[in-house]
């Protein structure tokens, strides 16, 4: 019995394992017939859903920092725009994209084509913007089509936004794509910068770019063969550049471009802190506006600010370079009282010209001063009077106290491009022209013609060196960055002197009186006194970079030959706290700069005193 069992119970068994056998090759079978299906049979269809179905990278961009005023209005800040671009992982005809997307967005298909071309050197992931600052309709139009365009993608990006009319464009600056040259320049080789990176391309936005500047964040996500986003894998946040405070009043620095709007000039103005040296206002005119570059130029227009004949992308301020004409005088008193060449109280008598090494140099009245000491002098700006000084100065000793004062070379103000103040010397004219300096050449450089040029920041330089009593301050822009990682605004630590001429008080105060009376008593800068204000000052007139000989020729040609006028000031006379320079490029009459000095410091004055500011 128990055999029988044994025997039943092996077949049993047997049958289960015939069974499983069965079982298990029906399901090898089955796989393999899948498998050969999928693989073989319908290879492309999955290989093409495999390559359709993958993990894109959307860059994010950094909104660049915001840039306050001194008392924290914001000046420079962000806005967000649309970009319209191409995916290259997507893109199959590219020639159809273009033609495509050209008709949707009713946009020349050359402009599509150069982005392109401009942008092929990218890493592959990111995408391709082709259409910066896209309408709202063209935006509809792309996002409506979408299905039949899986590889036009639209971004939102942060896009610079300054203040309107221009106002302090060239101390801001203004932003655009990297280009190839400065890709491979060591200004931006301190951080890894792609092709296509937005950067500060001038004025502060360029000086501080590292700071301003960002840090782009990205997006993974899963898209379909449609280009829709299935899921997002992870996201890194950008980093928004570091905030910035300026030195720059917004009041002061608009009442100082309208007062030049309203005189009808050109020119350069610096308003500035005698004391420190920090900017309250800064303007070069012709000017441009900066949202023109943020929202993307067009060649034409960046063509037609390169011709323009009044050359509004110069930034006069730092770049212009002119003869500074009586301004000059300030330089030449202080070297001759503190080399003991003349006293307070030693006169010299002006009959309207005077007879220096063999030729006659004319006053500039031609009835003459009568006996004057120097601050007679300044007051009338008596030529007679300083070409009996520059008679008695080397030049090596003016250009000495010229580089004390910061005219000679660079003011080192925290801006890129700033042009050389110069003023002449032996060493000079041996180097460049191989021949001796002359003593003649040193009457025309009292008076500031001839070997001397400078730059509106430079003369406002030395107008605040004579202010604060001989401290060469450093003009500067920057006041504060905030990184936003909790530490609260951090001050950049202010420009130290760079050099102390120590200006005796006795000679101090007599170019201090002389300068006080070309406001307040009867000299050329009437026109900018204020009364209880004891504005100090000094007009100025230089010759267009035009000889006498020329100048009808070149007035033919349409070549504005009127002469440059100067007023370079300080207020109060015995406590300056406020020191600049006004440019009025071809100003035409003696008076057109002081006005606008004028209504800039009553503005300083009413804010400073909490009184309405002045219309």
């Amino acid at each position: 019995m128990l055999t029988v069992e044994s025997h039943e119970r092996r077949r049993s068994d047997e049958v289960r394992l015939v069974g499983l056998r069965v079982f298990f090759v029906a399901c090898f079978v089955i796989m393999a017939v899948c498998f050969w299906r999928l693989q073989v049979v319908q290879h492309e269809k999955y290989e093409e859903m495999a390559a359709n179905n993958h993990l894109k990278t959307v860059p994010l961009r950094a909104p660049r920092g915001v840039v306050f005023d001194r008392n924290g209005r914001v000046l420079v800040e962000n806005r967000y725009s649309f970009t319209i671009a191409i995916v290259r992982e997507q893109l199959k005809d590219i020639k159809l994209t273009v033609q495509r997307l050209a008709l949707v967005t009713g946009t020349d298909p050359s402009r599509i084509r150069e982005a392109i071309s401009r942008r092929l050197r990218e890493p592959p992931f990111r995408p391709l913007p082709v259409i910066e600052h896209a309408t709202f309709e063209q935006v509809a139009a792309v996002t409506a089509r979408r299905h039949e365009m899986p590889e036009v993608l639209v971004q939102q990006v942060p896009t610079r936004a300054y203040p309107s009319d221009g106002l302090a464009a060239h101390a801001f600056g203004y932003v655009g794509e990297i280009r190839e040259e400065q890709l491979a320049s060591a200004e931006f080789s301190q951080v890894p910068l792609q092709p296509g990176a937005v950067i500060g391309q001038s004025g502060l936005e360029r000086y501080y770019n590292d700071h301003l500047m960002g840090t782009d964040g990205n997006r993974f996500v899963v898209v379909n063969s449609a280009g829709r986003e299935l899921d997002v894998m992870r996201t890194e946040n950008p980093t928004d550049g570091a905030r910035m405070q300026v030195t720059l009043d917004y009041d002061v620095q608009k009442a100082l471009e309208d007062a030049f709007r309203h005189a009808g000039v050109n020119g350069a103005g610096v308003i500035l802190d005698p004391a420190t040296g920090e900017l309250l206002a800064a303007t070069s005119l012709p000017t441009f506006d900066p949202n023109t570059f943020a929202v993307g130029i067009e060649g034409a227009e960046w063509s037609k600010l390169n011709t323009d004949p009044l050359r509004p992308m110069i930034n006069r301020v730092l770049q212009g370079t002119y003869p500074p004409g009586s301004t000059f005088k300030i330089v030449v008193a202080v070297a001759a009282l503190q080399e003991g060449v003349v006293t307070p109280e030693t006169t010299f008598y002006c009959p309207g010209y005077g007879t220096f090494y063999g030729r006659r140099f004319q006053c500039s009245r031609p009835q003459g001063h009568g006996t004057v000491d120097v601050r007679a002098a300044l007051e009338h700006s008596c030529n007679v009077y300083f070409y009996n000084l520059g008679m008695r100065l080397p030049i090596d000793t003016i250009h000495r106290y010229a580089a004390a004062l910061g005219l000679v070379g660079k003011t080192g103000i925290d801006l890129p491009s700033e042009g050389d103040s110069f003023v002449g010397s032996t060493e000079w004219k041996q180097r460049t022209r191989k021949e001796p300096w002359f003593p003649g050449e040193t009457i025309s450089v009292a008076i500031g013609q001839g070997a001397v040029a400078v730059t509106p920041i430079g003369l406002a330089t030395m107008m605040a060196t004579v202010a604060n009593g001989g401290r060469l301050v450093t003009p500067h822009l920057a006041r504060a960055f905030d990184d936003g990682d909790g530490r609260g605004w951090q001050t950049v630590p202010r420009p130290g002197p760079r050099s102390n001429l120590a200006i005796d008080p006795v000679n101090l105060q007599a170019v201090r009186d002389g300068l006080w009376m070309v406001v307040n008593a009867t000299g050329t800068g009437r026109s900018a006194q204020i009364a209880g204000r004891d504005v100090v000052g000094k007009t100025g007139t230089a010759q267009a970079n035009v000889s006498l000989n020329n100048r009808a020729l070149a007035a033919s040609r349409g070549v504005d030959v009127r002469d440059h006028r100067w007023f370079v000031f300080f207020a109060p006379r015995d406590n300056p706290q406020v020191a600049g320079v006004i440019f009025a490029e071809h100003g035409g009459t003696a008076g057109s700069a002081t006005p606008i000095a004028r209504h800039v410091l009553e503005t300083f004055f009413a804010k400073r005193d909490g009184l309405p500011l002045p219309v």
